[in-house]
């Protein structure tokens, strides 16, 4: 301290330019800005409140200043404060929706599997496969993504599965949590995992949504026409994955574990299993019974916890199942719900939409000024449904006005805001792995602003043409 300072200068000093503080302020400001601005017309004064408490918390959850499931519930309390729901009931409307409850069922079925010793087996099965090599089991993993997806169409529960096996691998490889490696491959089942699901129809929700939206599309016709952009945007993201982690695949340890043998299947490993199979049939054949996905999940969670059935005690499932997950998911829903009916989220995407829409005349650049508008309300809506059913009728209309094909700017649409995850709370499939695996959500969102970037690049460079020979041109 410079001699004359008073005592409590040099204090005042460390506390506001902490970086903690700075990255406090900056959230508050934004907040404070949104609320207390004119209300912009066309946009009610419920929706303003919404939307400066939904900014909050993003820019909350994105620096990481306080961990993100208490930032998700400081969201829900600011929306009754500031009166942007009418009440508790539609404040805490996330806590209600099925999709968490799918989570706590999925994420029961993955500790099963790794209680059972199952996720072990799987795990010797790997890495006999990759030789020792980091590079090998990378692409192993990055493959299954796609290949797995027919077995287990749900993203989520293929992640809940493979995060234990992968751990199991790593672990006997001596890889730390920290370890460049072990971030890319956690990265890679947060953040790309989900792209092989969104390819197929029965790829979970938002395949169906999207579709519903867009109009009807046979199995057949979705995949012709979804295929090569996620699978090229998986092959980019993993590839970038790679380039950032780098130094992690050169790690010389891998290969110098002793070989495990696997024992004899333990009762426990066939009975988890045969859930994860029924569960998995339950789902394909939705079709026929109309059960919600949640249903089967729950199923699942009962049978593990059965006596003598199962494989978890009650005690067991308290403890390890991850509640943190349930409390992000369920108070991103809300937040989202509170934008959807205050009118904040149409308002926001149709000024945005047609705003872009009016500046610019060419095909190209029209689509992609509406791919950044797309990844702007991605960030601001973490509930892939919700983003679609607001973003795919309002894109529609702008594009048949301007003499574009409506489907092809719905399917972009699709493309860009399932493609990038921008932090912890961004999706079911995505929130449980990066809680288990300690990655910062500024990590997570500098990955999903480059995968944004390069996701963007393959639309308008790959994608756009290869619609086009399908026959869905952009400019028909």
């Amino acid at each position: 301290m410079k001699s004359g300072s008073p005592p409590g200068a040099a204090a005042f000093s460390r506390a506001v330019f902490n970086p903690t503080a700075v990255k406090f302020l900056v959230a508050f400001a934004v907040f404070a800005a949104i609320l207390l601005m004119p209300t912009p017309e066309g946009l009610t004064l419920q929706g303003q409140r919404s939307l400066a408490v939904m900014t909050f918390i993003v820019v909350l959850w994105a620096t990481e200043v306080i961990h993100t499931s208490v930032a998700g519930i400081i969201g829900v309390v600011l929306l009754v404060l500031f009166g942007a729901v009418p009440g508790i009931g539609e404040a805490v409307y996330g806590f209600s929706q099925p999709v968490c409850y799918f989570l706590i069922g999925i994420l029961t079925l993955g500790l099963a599997v790794h209680q059972s010793g199952l996720a072990e087996r799987m795990a010797i099965f790997l890495m006999r496969g990759a030789v020792g090599s980091p590079y090998l089991l990378y692409l192993q993993m990055l493959f299954s993504f796609a290949a797995l997806t027919f077995a287990l169409p749900s993203a989520s529960t293929r992640g809940a599965i493979m995060v234990h096996v992968y751990e199991q691998v790593l672990e006997q490889w001596n890889i730390p949590q920290g370890h460049p490696f072990y971030k890319a491959t956690m990265m890679a089942m947060g953040a790309l995992n989900r792209l092989g699901s969104t390819a197929l129809l029965a790829g979970g929700i938002t395949p169906v949504v999207a579709s519903g939206l867009l109009g009807d599309f046979s199995w057949t016709q979705w995949f012709v026409i979804m295929s090569v952009p996620f699978y090229a945007n998986l092959i980019v993201g993993g590839t970038m994955l790679f380039l950032f982690y780098r130094a992690g695949f050169r790690n010389q340890g891998a290969g110098d574990a002793a070989p495990v043998l696997p024992g004899p299947i333990k009762p426990a490993e066939w009975r988890a299993g045969a859930i994860v199979m029924v569960t998995a049939l339950m789902w394909f054949t939705d079709f026929a019974h109309g059960l919600h996905p949640a249903v089967p999940a729950l199923i699942a969670l009962c049978l593990i916890l059965l006596p003598r059935v199962g494989i978890l005690t009650w005690g067991e499932f308290e403890r390890n199942v991850g509640w943190t997950n349930f409390f992000v998911i369920a108070t991103s829903l809300s937040l989202s719900h509170a934008l959807v009916t205050s009118g904040a989220a149409a308002w926001f995407s149709e000024t945005l939409v047609g705003g872009v829409s009016q500046l610019v005349s060419s095909p190209m650049l029209i689509l992609l000024a509406l791919c950044v508008c797309f990844a702007l309300l991605r960030m601001l809506l973490p509930n892939i449904a919700g983003y679609l059913a607001l973003v795919i009728p309002v894109t529609m209309a702008a594009a048949e006005s301007l003499g574009l094909n409506p489907l092809v700017c719905g399917f972009a649409a699709v493309v860009v805001g399932d493609s990038a995850v921008y932090y912890g709370a961004g999706g079911t499939s995505a929130v449980f792995i990066f809680q288990r695996a300690n990655i910062s959500n500024p990590e997570i969102f500098r990955f999903g602003i480059t995968m944004t970037v390069a996701v963007i690049a393959v639309l308008m460079l790959l994608v756009v043409p290869y619609w086009n020979l399908v026959g869905y041109p952009l400019a028909p």
